[in-house]
């Protein structure tokens, strides 16, 4: 392949479940066989590359983030692989949050080619998807920039995701809550159960799990693979010291969203630096913190000021993110009914508005209406929608039927994003709020379009 384009439309051309309805597919499609015949004909390049190895319903990908941007700051080469992106493939992975150019991409694929070859001439479902591609093209672009340790956040669930291939030095699951039910289960403890398949013998977990069910199966598993575990609230407290208060300027490296303590079981902190938005991001903190005093307890040379300034360095679009002033916007990739909890509770705590506006727009496997029911009520103008660019979109005729179902609440609705967004805009004061959220793939629609505006 010589071309960019060419490469981006041959890894669209796989099966990809971030675009397949998941009624369509099952636990039987995900194949750890699959992955690890991938590898072994790339070399194995995973065996090369110790890590940082992360599931969790909600707050995965700040946690990494965090981690990542810690261990830069203390002067190592650290790759970073996320899931999904917003606006380009290659921001899935990064090191010291430099992504592939187009011209490395392209040669990275190049090199899969071979494999991708033979493996599509196997019986058995043993042809890789896109999900894998991925991976795999972030093990080889970290190996080529000799990364000294790779945090990687799980895509599905964690037993059999394709980053569970790894050789991690801490595992990590930040929380367990009801998403992606068709595949991990109906209820919490069936969902522990996939996401505690990333727990590996010998290797410490830490976990920010706190329901019961769940809490008792990961306590069970650590012990049956004899791996330390360090849990949030017993080993690791957090406390939040002060907060921005409604400060809609954004955060800075001089400006950050607010300040905690910490404690774990090796070390205390007092007023380090929170740089995303809102209160959960305190907890993701704690957890991230925790992760790298388990990697000092290794040998990994971090030092204090180090995890301050790393923290302080943080960004990470989407994710409670303004991005333009005047009306305030706010772009938030919440998806599920935590996420949309956190999103609420950020817009009420931290942001003062004379009179905010929601546009959304829904997956069909998600919870549709357990979104609309905590996020309705926090509107005063509501703006359905649909993304294009995937099928998996609910149809705006289907969303009227959930709002219909939990509020009688009048709406607006817009065929695309972009009139949403106009409308939004048309109606908005300097003092109101837009937010923008509900799915991962309404935002990477419409945010570049809102930053485009030149209104920040």
């Amino acid at each position: 392949m010589d071309s960019y384009e060419a490469v981006i439309e041959f890894l669209y051309g796989r099966i990809n479940y971030e675009r397949v309805d998941a009624q369509a597919y099952s636990t039987s499609d995900f194949k750890l066989d699959r992955m690890r015949l991938l590898l072994s004909l790339l070399g194995n390049p995973q065996d090369l590359i110790p890590v940082v190895h992360v599931a969790g319903t909600k707050g995965k990908g700040s946690t990494c983030t965090m981690i990542a941007a810690v261990l830069a700051a203390a002067g190592q080469r650290v790759g970073l692989y996320i899931s999904p992106h917003i606006s380009a493939f290659e921001e899935r992975m990064t090191v010291n949050s430099e992504r592939p150019s187009r011209q490395e991409l392209v040669d990275l694929v190049n090199r899969l080619l071979p494999a991708v070859t033979k493996m599509d001439g196997l019986p058995g479902q043993m042809q890789p998807t896109y999900f894998e591609l991925a991976t795999a093209i972030a093990w080889l672009y970290f190996t080529d920039r000799q990364v000294d340790l790779a945090v990687l956040e799980t895509g599905l669930g964690g037993r059999l995701d394709s980053t569970n291939i790894c050789r991690p030095r801490v595992c990590m699951i930040t929380n367990i809550s009801r998403d992606h039910t068709h595949i991990l289960g109906s209820t919490v403890r069936q969902i522990a159960w996939e996401k505690a398949g990333i727990i590996k013998p010998h290797v410490p977990l830490i976990s920010g799990v706190t329901q019961p069910d769940a809490r008792d199966l990961v306590q069970q598993l650590c012990r049956e693979r004899d791996a330390r575990l360090i849990e949030l609230g017993p080993d690791v407290q957090v406390t939040a010291r002060r907060t921005s208060g409604g400060d809609l300027s954004g955060t800075s490296a001089n400006n950050p969203s607010s300040w905690v303590d910490i404690r774990t079981p090796r070390t205390a902190w007092t007023n380090l630096p929170v740089a995303l938005r809102g209160v959960h991001q305190a907890t993701n903190t704690a957890m991230a913190v925790a992760a790298i005093d388990e990697l000092r307890a290794q040998g990994w040379p971090i030092r204090d000021e180090e995890i301050r300034q790393g923290l302080m360095d943080v960004t990470w679009p989407a994710r409670v993110e303004v991005v333009s002033r005047h009306p305030t916007v706010v772009i938030d990739a919440a998806h599920n009914w935590e996420s949309a909890r956190a999103l609420v509770t950020t817009l009420r705590e931290e942001f003062s508005a004379r009179r905010r506006i929601l546009i959304f727009a829904a997956t069909r496997d998600k919870d549709v209406a357990g979104l609309l029911r905590l996020l309705i009520p926090a509107f005063d103008t509501i703006i359905f929608t649909r993304y294009l660019d995937n099928p998996r979109s609910v149809p705006v005729q289907e969303l009227q039927m959930f709002v219909h179902a939990v509020s009688n609440r009048s709406f607006h609705i817009a065929d695309n994003p972009v009139i949403a967004w106009q409308m939004a805009r048309q109606w908005a004061d300097t003092n109101d709020l837009i937010a923008i959220t509900g799915s991962f793939f309404l935002v990477a629609e419409l945010r570049d379009v809102v930053i485009n505006a030149g209104e920040m």
